[in-house]
């Protein structure tokens, strides 16, 4: 019975908060009719992620090539990371979804990203681990939080998997990505990330889940994949929220 009633209470105090703050759409804000539903406008304009893509960095294909096929790019300058996989395509929704986990002091928001993240997690190591990719102390000083180590929290909250938020670290400021080049980019991370020593007790021997918000020219992720096989990691892999999937706006 007082099984019973906590239940009806729980349900009650829900249906009350509900009324007060409903959810909303993550992309436009118009009420829904429950959490991380998009209205029917945002989802339409949303490209859901997923088979066919390349094997290893998970471009979409228009149509099914085999579950080991890679695409020309990653048979021709193979990335770091051993397998890469977003929700999402990168575009107004996505991006609008995005700023406002980053910029608009929204991390409820990385419970939404979460959610859809999530099924991509079904084919990793039940011993994997995730780590997301870290900012430098003094971008998180000033904005208040990492906003993929809250998506790192979500994601383990939702399927058990640990995760190590202080494992990786980014010891050297970076400048924007934006509009600079291949090299450049590689070079302006070059030496940004250091697993710590307790991390790499934690990361030795297993799989990595590198998790970010948003993936472009892979230069970030790159850089963290290559200090976490130095420290002992057995593979990487990357999940974000959205990747470009046209010319790199990084």
């Amino acid at each position: 019975m007082i099984g019973v009633a906590r239940r009806a209470a729980g349900a009650a105090a829900r249906t009350m908060l509900d009324f007060a703050l409903p959810p909303r759409c993550p992309g436009c804000g118009t009420v829904s009719a429950q959490p991380h539903l998009f209205c029917l406008s945002c989802w339409q304009a949303i490209t859901f992620l997923g088979e066919p893509c390349c094997a290893r960095c998970g471009f979409p294909f228009e149509y099914g090539e085999g579950t080991d096929t890679e695409c020309g790019a990653c048979l021709a300058d193979p990335p770091a990371c051993d397998r890469m996989r977003a929700a999402v395509a990168y575009g107004e929704i996505a991006r609008k979804v995005a700023l406002k986990l980053k910029y608009s002091g929204r991390p409820v928001v990385a419970e939404t990203l979460a959610h859809f993240m999530q099924r991509h997690m079904a084919g990793e190591a039940e011993d994997s681990i995730l780590v997301p990719v870290p900012l430098h102390r003094w971008r998180i000083w000033k904005r208040g939080y990492n906003q993929s180590a809250l998506i790192a929290s979500a994601l383990a909250r939702r399927t058990g998997r640990p995760a190590e938020l202080d494992a990786l670290r980014r010891i050297k400021a970076t400048p924007v990505l934006r509009g600079l080049g291949r090299r450049e980019r590689a070079l302006a991370v070059r030496g940004a990330f250091k697993v710590t020593e307790e991390g790499k007790k934690r990361i030795a021997g297993r799989t990595i889940v590198l998790v970010d918000d948003v993936h472009t020219s892979g230069a970030t992720a790159n850089a963290c994949a290559k200090a976490l096989k130095k420290a002992g990691a057995a593979r990487v892999n990357l999940l974000c929220w959205a990747r470009v999937v046209g010319p790199s706006e990084d």
